[in-house]
């Protein structure tokens, strides 16, 4: 990860190597490596994100999320990128988890541009972000370098496909009872 550079602009709420945003901080730490294009992901995160929401809160676990941009080839317009960067943008304003999951209630279908920068920022004043935060970060392309940084750390890190998550480091299925499990787990004495 030594070799990797940093963008210059990390999205508030990041951990500290700035490659995942921090969404809750509890005890037990669950990564998710997700990309805004990818339909497992929207899946995974449409069963099993009321489930991380419900266990973050109770203060179960430290939850982040890792946006990468894997599949900004399947895009005309590297919308894992716009997404993930659009997802930063969030973050500054404290409605990243949010604003992720109107990302994927919202997810564009691959093979073609992805939502536009004005869809995007629409999305953001949805989850009630101020309009003019929102459009000046997007529009700045901000965070447009984060994306591709958090996928080379991720990678650097083994993790090959999304979603791919981790519970204490170790990979479990991405699917809710397992993260679940894997949680109960590892709080056991």
């Amino acid at each position: 990860m030594s070799d990797i550079t940093a963008p210059g602009s990390i999205p508030a709420g990041a951990t500290p190597d700035g490659d995942g945003i921090v969404v809750a901080d509890g005890l037990v730490p669950v990564d998710a490596f997700i990309d805004f294009l990818c339909p497992y992901c929207r899946q995974f995160e449409l069963s099993a994100g009321p489930g991380l929401q419900t266990m973050a809160a109770a203060g179960r676990i430290r939850l982040v999320y890792h946006p990468m941009s894997f599949l900004d080839d399947a895009s005309t317009t590297r919308y894992s990128s716009r997404a993930g960067a659009a997802s930063g943008c969030a973050s500054d304003g404290g409605k990243f988890a949010e604003y992720a999951s109107a990302l994927f209630v919202n997810q564009p279908p691959e093979g073609g541009p992805g939502l536009s920068d004005e869809e995007l920022a629409e999305l953001g004043r949805a989850v009630g972000l101020p309009a003019q935060a929102i459009t000046s970060c997007l529009l700045t392309g901000k965070y447009l370098d984060w994306p591709p940084y958090v996928t080379a750390v991720a990678t650097a890190r083994g993790v090959e496909s999304t979603p791919t998550i981790l519970v204490g480091g170790a990979q479990v299925p991405a699917d809710g009872q397992a993260i679940a499990a894997a949680v109960a787990a590892a709080r056991a004495p």
